[in-house]
């Protein structure tokens, strides 16, 4: 377990994503994953109002209630992005978290995230409505997806010249293969004290060493999109992955999300498996510390 930034929520390593529940997992599916993950140890659950329209948050708040689990995890939810309850306006934010919290059957939101910016609403105006629900008892932590470095700080000024409830982590796009998060947002997290909490952490299925060649594509959803990673930089990247699974006897997919962990801003990569075959690759990560040479192996194969 880590302490998330500077919250008193302590956190499993692996953030497991529930954006494949109700997608290519159904509710059994997604309940023998979330039972074998809370099993190991986990605690830490990834989902979002899009994710599904509603069906993975669905999901998880029945097996909350066939489990009697609501006191034994951190849930983690998002809105702003789906069609349904497009924007962070005051108005869709509070009727997003109402929609939430009754698809959860629960009575609190542990981190409510805003899961893209919403240029069109005043940062003032999205902040003081997340303050709203965390003073209501709704929501305990509130943090930011999909946000630039330069918005990202925008709103935590105000919270902090208002006394509002201010974001305590942000959610970006980064993995061994897609690296910007490092250029401005990384320094950003870093002052001001914020935490990291990947997604696309094994890049769609990339890093976890799935496809190696056009023949490993096949019809899977995530395929087409991995496939972007297979020319002369990912092969290097999967060679050096291979090279650091082997001596450590771990799966590369632990390697991948061992390798984020190694990243100073970085608490809990986000991670999602559709059996409980796919969650056992992943779950060896929370315990595999990467030596100093092993990490630096790993980004110059990456390209920096």
């Amino acid at each position: 377990m880590a302490k998330l930034g500077n919250t008193d929520l302590d956190v499993h390593g692996i953030n497991l994503g529930g954006n494949v529940f109700g997608w290519t997992a159904d509710e059994e599916q997604s309940f023998a994953v979330l039972d074998a993950y809370t099993a190991a140890g986990g605690n830490f659950i990834d989902t979002a109002d899009l994710y599904s329209a509603g069906g993975s948050e669905t999901i998880i708040g029945n097996w909350l209630a066939k489990r009697g689990r609501r006191d034994d995890v951190v849930i983690a939810t998002k809105t702003g992005m789906w069609e349904e309850r497009k924007g962070l306006s005051a108005a869709n934010i509070a009727a997003a978290a109402e929609d939430s919290l009754r698809r959860l059957r629960t009575d609190h939101i542990d981190l409510y995230y805003a899961h893209i910016d919403d240029p069109d609403t005043p940062v003032e105006e999205t902040v003081r409505a997340f303050d709203a629900l965390v003073r209501a008892g709704k929501v305990r932590y509130v943090a930011a997806s999909n946000y630039s470095a330069e918005r990202l700080t925008e709103a935590l000024s105000i919270s902090d010249r208002e006394g509002l409830a201010k974001y305590v982590a942000l959610q970006p796009h980064y993995n061994l293969v897609e690296r910007d998060y490092e250029q401005d947002l990384a320094p950003a997290v870093e002052r001001e004290g914020l935490t990291t909490l990947s997604y696309f952490s094994l890049a769609k299925g990339f890093l976890a060493g799935k496809y190696r060649s056009k023949d490993d594509l096949g019809d899977s959803p995530r395929a087409a999109r991995a496939s972007s990673y297979l020319d002369e930089r990912g092969e290097r990247v999967l060679a050096a992955l291979d090279e650091v699974a082997a001596s450590r006897g771990v799966p590369v997919a632990a390697v991948s999300l061992a390798w984020l962990f190694a990243q100073p801003t970085v608490t809990a990569p986000i991670a999602s498996a559709r059996s409980v075959e796919q969650l056992n690759d992943l779950l060896p990560a929370a315990d595999l510390a990467l030596t100093p040479e092993e990490v630096d192996a790993l980004t110059a194969a990456s390209g920096s």
